[in-house]
């Protein structure tokens, strides 16, 4: 299984951290990875200022199982550089999932990813993400589902996205061993998943 997570600089830290967890500790006694997919090998600078270094440049992905995109102000600011909009173009076809939280969404309908597709952000920036208007973009859903496209709304959500992931991708048992690993015990609050 190999698991890509892209980040560049302004990431949200929580978009792609929480998620990370969740995935890594699903793979615990299985095959595969979660690797740090960045335009360089450079350190990324974070939303609110942590430093992190990538495992992988995007040169040097071929293929993934999944992708997730997370959010921050940097992921608009991504859809600027077409080495990563080309890179998202030619890896999503091959993925048996790609999935956003937050306003990663926003690089993947940019990028035309999740052009025409359902999809949603943070709740403040549907709008923003509506008037693109090249995806039909979902208020008031936690995380949803369009096919092999997963979009969460947010950092929290973005959890449960990943949880719901895991028990699609190895089974209901694998989720709650991980819910009782990272001590997830939470249920989703507000509106249900909306399944396309």
């Amino acid at each position: 299984m190999r698991i890509g997570i892209l980040i560049f600089n302004r990431v949200e830290e929580m978009d792609f951290v929480g998620p990370l967890e969740v995935l890594a500790s699903a793979l615990e006694g299985r095959q595969g990875s979660v690797q740090l997919i960045a335009p360089s090998l450079d350190a990324v600078t974070c939303e609110k200022g942590m430093r992190v270094l990538p495992d992988v440049a995007l040169a040097d992905v071929e293929a993934l199982d999944l992708l997730l995109v997370p959010g921050g102000s940097g992921a608009r600011q991504e859809l600027k550089h077409p080495e990563s909009v080309a890179w998202l173009r030619k890896i999503s076809p091959g993925c048996q999932w790609v999935s956003s939280v937050c306003t990663g969404s926003f690089l993947l309908v940019g990028a035309g990813v999740a052009e025409g597709r359902r999809v949603t952000t943070h709740h403040r920036f549907t709008r923003a993400l509506a008037k693109m208007d090249k995806a039909e973009v979902l208020e008031g859903a936690r995380f949803v589902v369009d096919g092999n496209l997963v979009s969460a709304a947010g950092v929290s959500s973005g959890i449960e996205m990943c949880l719901w992931l895991v028990e699609q991708m190895f089974g209901a048992a694998a989720e709650t061993e991980v819910k009782d690993y990272i001590a997830y015990d939470v249920p989703p609050r507000g509106s249900e998943i909306l399944n396309g």
